[in-house]
Order: structure tokens, then C-alpha cells, then sequence
């Protein structure tokens, strides 16, 4: 097992190499100053300007500015926000607890849901009910994250008035933020309406951000369960008379499981896109709407350090998948 974890990571350094290359250059594409964002076009002279730009590096070519950047990296230092002059890590910390429960909240529902909805789907093989379940998951995986956002904020929150329109918490509960959750913030000071507060703050945005990965889970699981059941081992377990639930559950799921693990690992890169766009919508203090902000500021070293670490935190989670794999089946440990 360690070899195979150390081959894993041995994979994942010219990874790394790759995205600190694709986030330098990204932000450097967009058209736009920095130090004009930073300052403004007009309340600074041709002066101001050079010392700022040789303040921050930006006079310097290309390829050492890359340099410097590697170089900080190595160090540790993530750099300092050009728009709110702290450092980058102590911003991406303060936000990513915010981006984590909206994250785990949509994984949470996709994956009970979609793992139900698949079962049922390919035990109920033709029926109406699998092509009603399956019609759905199309229809939730072609739906733009924006618009269903919006429909859904129109209709619950406008018209029905069952959930807020944006942010985590009401304003009027105030309390100490211990981990940055606020659900466990909110138990540990003691306070069960600020949890509620933060759960109903939490529906909408977990519906919309889950709502891809549970179709995609769905149908992985239905087409998983379906090549599953065909086989002679599962045939044999129902002709031993076995109950169906343990046929199912035990026989059947679990050898379905390692495609089923490989989708949900790909969907956490899909999350994080998808927090982007859900984030802003409705206005959740997290990660994308903190990367949304720092792209229209040209804030070179908060996007460039930020795409870097989300990409880590992909690369650590998909890594957990592939040991998972090694759990779950030991022959591709061995393989």
C-alpha cells in the first residue's frame, strides 16, 4: 500500500508544475493593469506607477517573474492580495470553511440521492419508474447552474418565502467563529436558531450545487448496478435463495462501487467549479465568490495562488479515491 501511495504522489509533482504554469498565465491573458486596478487610472502619476510596478515585480520578464513566483512557493509564501494587502493564504483560509460546508452539504445530498435513484433504477430496469428517474437526472444534468439558481431563489424565496435569498447567516445572530463552519460555530456557542438560520441559508445553494453531481452519480450507478446484476456470481446468490435486499446490497453494490467511487471523485473538481457560479448567485462568503472578485480586480497573486491550492485540494481528494480503489478492491493495490 505505501508504494502505491508514494507512485500516486510521485504523479502529482508534474502536475503541480503543469497548473503553477496555467494559473500564471491565465490571469496575465485578461486584459487589464493590476496597479491600474489597484490604484485607479486616474489618481496616479507616470512616477507612482514605475515604483509600484517594480514594488511588486511586474516590471520584470516574464519568465522571472515565474521564477520568483516558484521560488516564493517553495518558501511557503503564497504572496500578498494586491486588493486587500493580506496575505493570500490567511484569505483562502478565512474562506474555505465557507466553500467546504456548501461543498460537503451538496456532496452529502448528491450521493444519498443519486446512489438511491441508481439502485432503484436498474432494479426497476424498463419500467416507468426508471425512465422517469433517469428523464430527471438528464434534465438536472443539463440544467444550467445559474438559471435553476435564480428559478429557485424566484420561486422559494420570493414567492413562498420558505428560505433566504443569500449569505449563511441571518445578521442578527452574532457569535465567536471557532472553526469557520457555521453550523458547528453556531452548537458550540449555543445558540440552535443560529444553526437553524444556517441551515435554512444552506438548502438552496446545496440543491443547486448538488444537483449535476446527483444526476451524474444517478446514472454511473444505474449503469453499474446493471453489468453488475448480469453476472454469474449474483445469479448464483439469488439461486442459493438469498434475500433480495442482501443480493442487492451485499453481492451487487458492493463490486458496482469502484466506478460509482471514481464519479464521485470526479465530481469534487466539478464542485468547486460549480461553487464558483452558486456562490455568487447567492452570495455565499466562500472560495469562488472570493476568486470571482479577484479576477475582476486583476488581483494577480490572490488567482494565481488560488487556483493553485484548489487544485491541490482536488489532487489530494482525487489521491484518497485511488487509495479507496486499493480498500475496496485489493487487486489494483497488487496491479
Amino acid at each position: 500500500m505505501f508504494r502505491f501511495i508514494l507512485h500516486k504522489l510521485a504523479l502529482i509533482v508534474p502536475t503541480v508544475f503543469g497548473i503553477t504554469i496555467a494559473a500564471f498565465a491565465f490571469i496575465r491573458l485578461l486584459p487589464g493593469d493590476p496597479i491600474e486596478a489597484m490604484v485607479g487610472q486616474h489618481g496616479i502619476t507616470p512616477e507612482r506607477y514605475a515604483i509600484l510596478k517594480e514594488q511588486f515585480g511586474y516590471n520584470l520578464p516574464i519568465w522571472e517573474q515565474y521564477f520568483n513566483y516558484i521560488a516564493d512557493l517553495l518558501r511557503g509564501d503564497f504572496g500578498i492580495s494586491l486588493a486587500t494587502k493580506r496575505p493570500v493564504i490567511d484569505e483562502f483560509l478565512t474562506l474555505f470553511p465557507a466553500t467546504v460546508e456548501l461543498s460537503l452539504f451538496a456532496m452529502l445530498l448528491a450521493v444519498l440521492l443519486g446512489i438511491l435513484a441508481g439502485i432503484f433504477s436498474a432494479i426497476k430496469r424498463g419500467s416507468w419508474i426508471d425512465q422517469m428517474t433517469m428523464g430527471v437526472a438528464l434534465a438536472g444534468y443539463s440544467m444550467p447552474i445559474f438559471w435553476w439558481g435564480l428559478l429557485l431563489i424566484i420561486f422559494f424565496s420570493g414567492y413562498l418565502g420558505w428560505t433566504p435569498v443569500s449569505g449563511r447567516i441571518a445578521l442578527s445572530f452574532f457569535f465567536p467563529r471557532v472553526t469557520g463552519f457555521m453550523l458547528i460555530d453556531s452548537l458550540v456557542a449555543g445558540k440552535p436558531d443560529a444553526f437553524v438560520s444556517a441551515i435554512r441559508h444552506l438548502i438552496l445553494p446545496s440543491v443547486v450545487l448538488g444537483t449535476i453531481p446527483l444526476a451524474v452519480i444517478a446514472r454511473q450507478t444505474r449503469s453499474a448496478m446493471l453489468e453488475v446484476l448480469g453476472e454469474d456470481y449474483v445469479r448464483t446468490a439469488r439461486a442459493k435463495g438469498l434475500e433480495p435486499r442482501r443480493v442487492i446490497g451485499v453481492h451487487a453494490f458492493r463490486n458496482a462501487l469502484i466506478p460509482v467511487v471514481t464519479t464521485i471523485g470526479l465530481q469534487v473538481g466539478l464542485l468547486m467549479a460549480g461553487a464558483i457560479l452558486t456562490e455568487t448567485i447567492f452570495s455565499w462568503p466562500g472560495i469562488g465568490k472570493w476568486m470571482i472578485d479577484s479576477i475582476s480586480k486583476r488581483d494577480y497573486v490572490s488567482v494565481q495562488s488560488g487556483l493553485l491550492l484548489i487544485a491541490l485540494i482536488v489532487m489530494a481528494v482525487n489521491l484518497l479515491v485511488d487509495i479507496l480503489y486499493a480498500v475496496i478492491n485489493p487487486r489494483i493495490r497488487v496491479q
